[in-house]
């Protein structure tokens, strides 16, 4: 099959911020063209000591994604016009030109995987289907993670920021909603460390296959690990599903723009005492998620900052 291929061009320090807008979209399978060097964490998760040296970085990035025959091209390239313009005006993202052209007949939908190698969170190894772990030592926590088309592999700031708060704040039997669950990775690591029930909820029709391929893969079918698709912001059937349970814990891994509504939302469906990990916030709209945060009747009680992305932690008062 042959595809249409759309290209945005920015700039590198913004190309993760433009592929996460892109995901909010519903549009997968994102491809990032850049000139970054490799850092040594990277260079080390790919097991070799010396790499050839590459063009110099000039500064800007390429992002890649790709629509079939039966989906409404002009559509979706409005929402992502839109998307762009209004990123441009809190932030730098380059030109945000988009051009379009034709692939090949290639399976481009699985061509990440021969960039997605075993990576280390800390003491959590995360480890696709195809590889072998490797350099495991005796208090390492093993997780299989293949995000398919979904959103989420471990291997974004963002997301390695909600890792790190959930290891600091979950306790045994905790209850936990997770929004916006993506390949379920969060989730996972809360059920490893010991979480009773996990709800996830995703905007992404792929997250639910992808969720349970990966549960299956760590073992943990019956790790009381429940999935549901929709927004939980507008959805009164996944708000009533939720309002059955006094969560421990909530994530919420997005972008600040989703962040803001849904404060106030799930602070609803949450114990008095309870957490509220968030992530993908950018530096420049930290300020609004706090307010937002407070708001909904929570206390700040810590920050996290991994380059330019923002994590915060609230406890419901």
């Amino acid at each position: 099959m042959r595809w249409d291929r759309f290209t945005i061009e920015t700039v590198t320090e913004a190309e993760d911020l433009v592929a996460a807008t892109l995901a909010e979209l519903g549009i997968q399978g994102v491809e990032i063209c850049d000139r970054q060097p490799l850092t040594k964490e990277e260079c080390a998760q790919m097991f070799v000591d010396i790499l050839p040296e590459g063009p110099q970085d000039d500064g800007i990035a390429y992002l890649n994604f790709y629509l079939d025959e039966e989906e409404d091209k002009d559509g979706i390239l409005e929402r992502v016009w839109q998307a762009l313009e209004e990123l441009k005006s809190f932030t730098d993202i380059g030109s945000g030109a988009i051009t379009r052209s034709q692939t090949e007949d290639k399976d481009w939908i699985n061509n990440w995987k021969e960039y997605f190698h075993q990576f280390y969170v800390d003491d959590i190894l995360i480890v696709p289907s195809w590889e072998e772990p490797q350099g495991m030592g005796p208090d390492t926590m093993l997780l299989h993670m293949d995000p398919g088309t979904a959103f989420g592999t471990g291997m974004h700031e963002t997301t390695q920021l909600c890792i790190r708060q959930i290891k600091r704040h979950i306790r045994p039997e905790m209850r936990m909603l997770d929004v916006g669950t993506g390949s379920g990775i969060l989730g996972m690591i809360g059920c490893k460390l010991g979480a009773a029930y996990v709800l996830g909820t995703d905007l992404d029709p792929c997250a639910e296959s992808a969720v349970r391929e990966n549960l299956e893969a760590n073992d943990l079918e019956d790790a009381g690990f429940e999935m549901v698709i929709g927004n939980i912001i507008t959805d009164p059937k996944i708000q009533e599903q939720a309002a059955r349970e006094d969560f421990d814990l909530v994530t919420a891994n997005i972008l600040a723009d989703v962040l803001i509504p849904l404060s106030p939302v799930v602070a609803r469906f949450m114990k008095k005492g309870g957490i509220y990990i968030t992530s993908g916030i950018l530096d420049q709209k930290e300020a609004e998620v706090r307010q937002a945060v407070e708001g909904a009747g929570m206390e700040i009680i810590e920050r996290d900052a991994q380059g330019e992305w923002v994590s915060l932690a609230a406890r419901k008062k």
